[in-house]
Order: structure tokens, then C-alpha cells, then sequence
């Protein structure tokens, strides 16, 4: 009887731990994910744009942290399972709001649009929340035995009287649990509809392209001439470029809209104004041998927060203009 009892009360105890092992290794795979994608867009040029770069490394420096705390914690550690796997649902939560924040507002400045990297990361993040909320709600494994968590504070009386309940959060009643799992669905949910309405409302916007029947012209940033479309916007040579072929399409094309048009008989500028053929048929600006572009970073002439960026593949740079 007693070993019936025992073998029991063991197969009664593995049988949730293995969908809990499966959501905690499933968590902590998706933080590391999101925080992988963060690291390769950090180090390819966003970690030159202010305030922004280091908001990356922040993101990645916590993801990986959390992601190690959610595979290592658990088990006999329920308290500390749980607030572990609620932190890292808050920061897949708290991730995707900053990014949509700069889809639809910008953050300091900067203002994101739609790029695959975004869109993965972001289903990443909403998939990490829904797991690890799931994760940090889930009975602990002794709790199905009708057992007290071995951290749970309470233990079973050696007598055999009933346990007194343990505290929160060791043990969760069904009813806020319910409640906590209903609102955590919700939230995901409300994640994928403002995640595809950000998506699809997300164009490559071209605040300063233009084309030259308004001409081109100058203005004085820093102490510097530099050369501007005709709504006064700074525009920028890319460095990968060369006089006849630009090297900035797709998502690259998003953030720095190129300058398409016509070149005037005469522009009035000291240089050579010309242009080149994009694929797709679209004919380029170029200045003295640069293709031209403009960026979405600036919202409002006289700007020039793109200069010496780092980013999509190569260094950006004003035109200065020489009299």
C-alpha cells in the first residue's frame, strides 16, 4: 500500500512538470530570440543613432538576462519561477509598446518603419509574453499533487493534518488565476491587432524626397553648407554607393528615401548635378557623383540626424556644398 501510494504520488508529480519545462525552455528561447534580432540590428548601425542605441543595448543585455533567469529558476524555486517569468512577460510586453510607439509617434527622434526584422520581432515578443504570462500562472508542480510548493512557505503537517495554503505568489487561487490567464489572452491578442494595424499602417514615407522641378538648395547646419531639397530638408550620400549605381533599396530605401527627379539645365550650385537610373526604372539625383536621399529621421528642415549614421550597411553623410 505505502509504495503503491508512492508511485503514486510520483507519477502524480511528473505529469504537469513536463508542459511547465516545455513553457519555461519555450520562453526563455523567444527572450533570446527577440534579443538576438535587437543584437544584429544594434550592431549593424543602430547603435550610432542617439538615445536609440543605447535603448538597443539595453533590450539585449536584459533579454538574454532573463532568458538564462527563466531556464534556470523554477523547479523547487516556484516564488522565484514565477516573478522571473512575469518580469520577462512584462519586458516582451513592455518591447513591443516601445516599438510601436515608434512606428506610430517616433521615440527621440526616431521614427521606425516597417522592416521584416520588425515584424518577426515583434510576433516574438508578442508569442514570449503569451508563453512565460502562461508560465508564471501555472500550477506549481507539487500543487497538482495537493501538495504545499517546496518553496511555498507551508509544508504538510507530520501528522498528516491538512496543510495550511501557502502563500502568494507559491500558490495562486484558481479564481485569480483564471482571471490573471483571461487578461494575459486579451493582451496578446490586443498585441497581434495593434501589431498588424502598426504594420499595415507603416509606409516608407518620403517627408523630404522630391524632384528637382522645385530645384534644389542650401542651408547652414553646425557652421556647415550643406545641400537640401526644395522644402529645405538635409539631404545624404551613402558610402557603399558609386556614381552610377545606389546600393540602398528595400528596407535601407524605407529610412532614407531617395531624392528621385530630373536634372535642371542648371542647378545654380558650385557642383554637378545628375542623375542615374534606380532598378525599377526610377531615375536618382545625384550631387558630383552621389546619389541622393533623404531621411526619416528628420522631421523638419534644418535637421541633419542622419549625419554619420552608421546604419542599413554603410556610413551616411551630409552633402556639404562648397561656394
Amino acid at each position: 500500500m505505502t509504495a503503491a501510494r508512492a508511485g503514486k504520488e510520483h507519477t502524480g508529480l511528473r505529469g504537469p512538470g513536463w508542459p511547465v519545462l516545455m513553457l519555461r525552455v519555450a520562453g526563455a528561447g523567444l527572450l533570446i530570440a527577440t534579443g538576438a534580432i535587437h543584437l544584429d540590428l544594434y550592431l549593424t548601425g543602430y547603435r550610432t543613432i542617439p538615445t536609440i542605441g543605447w535603448l538597443f543595448l539595453l533590450q539585449v543585455i536584459a533579454a538574454f538576462a532573463l532568458g538564462l533567469a527563466v531556464l534556470v529558476t523554477g523547479g523547487r524555486f516556484v516564488i522565484a519561477g514565477r516573478l522571473v517569468a512575469a518580469a520577462g512577460a512584462g519586458f516582451a510586453l513592455a518591447t513591443l509598446g516601445g516599438y510601436l510607439l515608434s512606428v506610430w509617434i517616433g521615440l527621440f527622434g526616431f521614427r521606425e518603419v516597417r522592416t521584416t526584422a520588425g515584424i518577426v520581432a515583434g510576433v516574438i515578443e508578442v508569442a514570449a509574453f503569451a508563453v512565460l504570462a502562461a508560465l508564471a500562472l501555472a500550477p506549481a508542480q507539487a500543487d497538482a499533487a495537493g501538495q504545499a510548493p517546496a518553496d511555498g512557505a507551508a509544508k504538510a503537517p507530520a501528522d498528516g493534518a491538512a496543510a495550511t495554503p501557502s502563500r502568494f505568489p507559491a500558490r495562486i487561487p484558481p479564481a485569480a488565476a483564471r482571471a490573471a490567464a483571461t487578461i494575459a489572452a486579451a493582451l496578446a491578442v490586443a498585441g497581434l491587432v495593434l501589431l498588424a494595424v502598426a504594420e499595415a499602417g507603416a509606409s516608407s514615407p518620403a517627408p523630404a524626397a522630391t524632384s528637382t522641378t522645385a530645384g534644389l538648395k542650401t542651408t547652414v547646419i553646425g557652421g556647415t553648407t550643406v545641400l537640401t531639397n526644395a522644402k529645405g530638408f538635409t539631404l545624404y550620400s551613402f558610402a557603399p554607393d558609386t556614381p552610377t549605381v545606389s546600393k540602398c533599396y528595400g528596407s535601407c530605401a524605407a529610412y532614407w528615401p531617395p531624392v528621385t527627379g530630373t536634372a535642371p539645365a542648371s542647378s545654380g550650385l558650385p557642383g554637378t548635378v545628375g542623375t542615374i537610373t534606380r532598378t525599377g526604372g526610377a531615375h536618382q539625383l545625384t550631387y558630383n557623383g552621389h546619389p541622393l536621399y533623404t531621411y526619416i529621421g528628420d522631421a523638419a528642415p534644418g535637421q541633419a540626424k542622419g549625419n554619420n549614421l552608421n546604419l542599413n550597411g554603410g556610413l551616411w553623410h551630409e552633402v556639404p556644398v562648397s561656394r
